[in-house]
């Protein structure tokens, strides 16, 4: 450097507040730390109180093991920690917290005092901290006060405290999601804004604490592991059904080994696992809680712990997507089975039968199709007068005369009017099941009658359906083209290696004919006929994206089946348009393979109810 700026040794007091700012940038920094300090003490139960959006005041209050008058002494100095001893244990982290730069930074930046075990510290940076007795206490009560008031430069950039308290809200949501067994409770300003019982479920806890406006019913809970006694990872989702989507991925949480991380191929891998069931622009409400053997990944790699290393995450990327994909395939099946069961449930409600002309000034009379129900209190003589009376035109109260006339004719009557009903109900069980196309409308949709409903049916998405489902079914034997000159994918780690290796076998299945040609480099030899993408692409979708050959495939048919589809307002002949009809409703899944719904049903007592009919 010049003379003018030469090298020099930061005074102690700027370096703490310089790397103090690394950790604590604003209130829902605190939080994050203390809390993190309270669940590694094995608090059963956390209180957050914040005053001023957190700037003014952050309190945490705990039920864990409490701190000794030395490690009050020793806490807030830099880089003291109780959770590790040596370089090792970062490869074997098991607790939250363990830098030991919480305290020290917190103390730099705030006036920050500790409560526990019969003593209360007031932390100085300048100086041997004070320590003075107190009342005992069980658990630890930790307290920050005036933040970046001795900062003014930083302080300025802070946000109105209601912005600031939203971010402490959002901070205490984050770290109580993976801990439904510990109660949690968060006041702001003297009011209670979140009571977080412990021993709730995993979805119970994600759906209450983020206030969703769908019930729980709506949400579910599945797990799975990598198997053996000793798996590498395992992971619990958290998944709402499709009818709870949104517009963009900030409802998908990633958990790992207790922290929230920013981990996109995870994110995506949830993506992946919801395509085709949520429809297109949308994108789950879920969060995933992934349990990972502490030698597998490195939080040691961002000063506030929001990213993590894995040694190898395909694994678990691909656990997680297919287990996801799964359970929508099932519910979609189960839910369809449900609905097609409730369709022929809802045809048994309405018993159509003809009315039977008994009189010969009858007989020529057309035959129209009524239902005909009777109370239970009706009496056996209250229905024969009824009968009389409407199918003979004989008054209640006639001569006995007619009353033995009637008696013959209505036994004649009676007669015919079990056989034509016996044979009536045959064809009634025979034809409930039939639809019938009635034709289309606003020229993208189809109006077919079945179980007494109207269905919708929109004939591009079924049509789409149709198609993507011929080529799913086809694709180990669908076309491949060889490759002149062949992609040459290079590989940046032995892991890239494995990770190709596991997925040789798919690739070449589907199309992509793929070989291990030297060390660090593989070859594509042939592309599936239909495959639009570059050689970049591939290699993206592989490494970056962390995309399973199936769903490249997948990927490929969907877009194949849309373009190839009817499209919206093409007219279809009466007998092409009820053929795609009938086949829509043989389809395992309804949706097209963007999620959109193939039809809607419209009941009968719904049609009555929308036009006010009773």
């Amino acid at each position: 450097m010049s003379i003018e700026r030469p090298v020099r040794t930061l005074n102690p007091e700027v370096a703490r507040k310089i790397a103090a700012g690394e950790v604590i940038d604003r209130p829902n920094a605190i939080i994050r730390e203390l809390m993190d300090n309270s669940i590694d003490a094995g608090a059963k139960s956390i209180t957050v109180e914040i005053t001023g959006g957190g700037i003014d005041k952050i309190r945490i209050i705990d039920d864990g093991a409490g701190m000794t008058q030395d490690d009050l002494a020793n806490c807030a100095r830099p880089h003291a920690t109780s959770k590790i001893e040596s370089e090792i244990d970062l490869m074997n982290l098991s607790t939250l917290g363990f830098r030991g730069e919480a305290l020290a930074s917190i103390a730099a930046v705030a006036r920050l005092s500790i409560q526990s075990g019969g003593y209360k510290m007031r932390a100085s940076i300048t100086e041997d901290h004070i320590i003075e007795a107190a009342a005992p206490l069980k658990g630890t009560i930790v307290q920050s006060e005036g933040l970046f008031e001795n900062f003014p430069a930083r302080r300025q950039f802070l946000k109105r405290p209601a912005t600031e308290g939203i971010m402490c809200r959002n901070t205490f949501i984050e770290k109580a999601l993976a801990r439904p067994d510990i109660a949690f409770r968060f006041v702001a300003d003297g009011e209670t804004k979140l009571d977080l019982p412990a021993g709730q479920s995993l979805k119970d806890r994600f759906v209450m604490a983020n206030n969703y406006s769908e019930g729980p019913e709506l949400f579910y809970e599945f797990e799975q592991s990598a198997g053996g006694e000793n798996p590498e990872w395992s992971f619990t989702v958290v998944i709402g059904e499709p009818a709870v989507s949104r517009t963009n991925k900030k409802e998908i949480f990633i958990y790992a080994n207790g922290r929230r991380i920013q981990e996109y191929s995870l994110v995506q891998a949830v993506e992946y696992g919801g395509q085709g069931f949520f429809p297109n622009g949308t994108y789950p409400v879920a969060a995933v809680f992934t349990r990972i053997r502490p030698d597998l990944i490195d939080f040691n790699i961002h000063p506030a712990k929001r990213e993590a290393r894995f040694s190898d995450i395909s694994a678990l990327h691909h656990g997680i997507s297919s287990s996801i994909r799964n359970f929508f395939h099932q519910y979609t099946y189960s839910n369809f089975k449900e609905d097609k069961a409730a369709d022929e449930d809802r045809s048994q409600e309405f018993d159509f039968t003809p009315e039977l002309p008994v009189s010969p000034a009858a007989a020529t009379r057309p035959v129209y199709e009524k239902h005909i129900s009777y109370k239970p209190s009706e009496t056996k003589s209250e229905l024969l007068s009824d009968f009389r009376s409407k199918y003979l035109g004989v008054k209640t109260g006639s001569s006995q005369q007619t009353e033995r006339n009637w008696s013959s004719q209505a036994s004649l009557a009676q007669t015919a009017l079990a056989a034509a009903s016996s044979k009536n109900t045959e064809l009634t069980e025979a034809s409930k099941n039939q639809i019938h196309y009635i034709g289309p409308c606003l020229g993208t949709f189809l109006l077919v009658e079945k179980n007494n409903c109207l269905y919708i049916i929109d004939q591009h998405a079924a049509h789409e359906r149709i198609l993507f489902d011929r080529l799913m079914k086809s694709q180990g034997n669908s076309p491949r083209q060889p490759l002149l000159i062949p992609y040459k994918i290079k590989t940046e780690s032995k892991t890239q290696d494995k990770q190709l290796e596991k997925l040789k076998d798919e690739l070449n299945r589907i199309g992509f004919e793929t070989e291990h040609t030297a060390e660090g480099l593989w070859e594509v030899k042939t592309i599936p006929e239909r495959w639009t993408g570059t050689e970049y692409e591939l290699r993206t979708l592989l490494f970056v994206k962390q995309v399973e050959p199936e769903e490249i495939i997948r990927s490929i048919a969907a877009m194949t089946a849309c373009k190839a589809a009817v499209k919206d307002g093409y007219v279809l002949d009466d007998i092409t348009a009820a053929r795609l009809a009938e086949e829509a409703f043989t389809l395992e899944d309804p949706h097209c393979p963007h999620g959109r719904p193939i039809y809607t049903v419209i009941s009968r007592e719904k049609l009555f109810e929308l036009v006010k009919r009773t």
